[in-house]
């Protein structure tokens, strides 16, 4: 595999699997209906530093972005997105990626990382806390699942 930053020229290979995650309804906090152009803007945003995982054969099987959390005085806590192709789990890309997040953000001057709104049955979870991420709270019944029907967002820390 092969983790580098993404180009504008990765987007349409990033959205059929972003397309798919966020229309699902169960992982991300952003509208299921959002459009390809939206998409783009929210994903592939200049102020962010967006990276690209290929596999083997060249293909593009997941994404994430690096960006500052807040601004000004603490604008060295970082935050994060993540996706994998949904067809691509389980094979250790998604891990691999985080860690190279992780390492990005170190090297950047970040002095840690968080995440705003996890949902709480999102299997990332596991993943997250395998890092080092540790769950500082979590806002009841604030997502609307498909199949669980409300459950809470997570707001996740790690020192880095």
């Amino acid at each position: 595999m092969l983790i580098r930053e993404a180009t504008a020229d990765d987007w349409p290979r990033i959205w059929p699997f972003w397309h798919r995650i966020v229309a699902a309804g169960e992982t991300y906090a952003w509208d299921p209906g959002t459009s390809e152009e939206e998409a783009r803007v929210l994903w592939m945003n200049p102020a962010k530093r967006v990276y690209a995982v290929e596999d083997d054969s060249g293909a593009v099987v997941a994404s994430a972005y690096l960006t500052p959390n807040y601004g000004g005085p603490a604008a060295r806590i970082a935050n994060a997105g993540f996706m994998v192709d949904p067809g691509r789990g389980g094979r250790g890309y998604g891990r691999a990626l985080a860690e190279h997040l992780l390492t990005e953000a170190r090297a950047a001057g970040y002095r840690g990382m968080v995440f705003n709104a996890v949902v709480e049955t999102n299997p990332a979870v596991t993943l997250w806390t395998s890092l080092g991420f540790t769950v500082l709270g979590t806002v009841p019944d604030a997502f609307d699942h498909p199949r669980h029907g409300r459950v809470g967002l997570h707001i996740m820390y790690r020192a880095l």
